[in-house]
């Protein structure tokens, strides 16, 4: 059971990497329900190409870490590094399913944005079980 946790966890995680590439180097799609949004709509901010790569690559390592901890793959071995890591993953994931109290997670105010709907129904129900599938290959 555990195993597949961690296969559908990195697959989200190798996909997310994917979508952040496709926008560093131009893609729209998905892009507007991406960024939290005011109340009028607009983006909190601008991610330029460097800032969107690096989220794609840190993505890529984060699930790195995931699989090595989980030991699915022979090749990849479960150290201090990777358990801290994983420790450390979980928390922010969770942390970020909680949210800011403002923009993001399931403690918001603003409610009425594209991005507040995704972020309702879809972005942090999957921090949520990101957090639980790296928590859970640490015990």
């Amino acid at each position: 059971m555990s195993s597949l946790l961690v296969y559908v966890s990195a697959t989200f995680l190798v996909l997310i990497s994917l979508i952040h590439v496709y926008w560093a180097f131009g893609g729209r799609w998905g892009s507007r329900a991406s960024l939290p949004q005011t109340k009028d709509g607009a983006a909190l901010f601008l991610p330029r190409m460097p800032e969107t790569l690096a989220v794609a690559i840190l993505m890529l390592g984060v699930c790195t870490v995931l699989v090595a901890q989980s030991e699915t793959l022979s090749f990849l071995q479960a150290n201090s590094f990777t358990k801290w890591s994983c420790i450390l993953c979980g928390s922010v994931f969770f942390l970020r399913a909680i949210g800011d109290f403002n923009y993001l997670g399931f403690s918001k105010r603003v409610k009425h944005t594209a991005f507040s709907y995704y972020d309702t129904r879809f972005y942090s129900p999957l921090c949520l079980f990101l957090a639980f599938s790296f928590l859970l290959t640490v015990v």
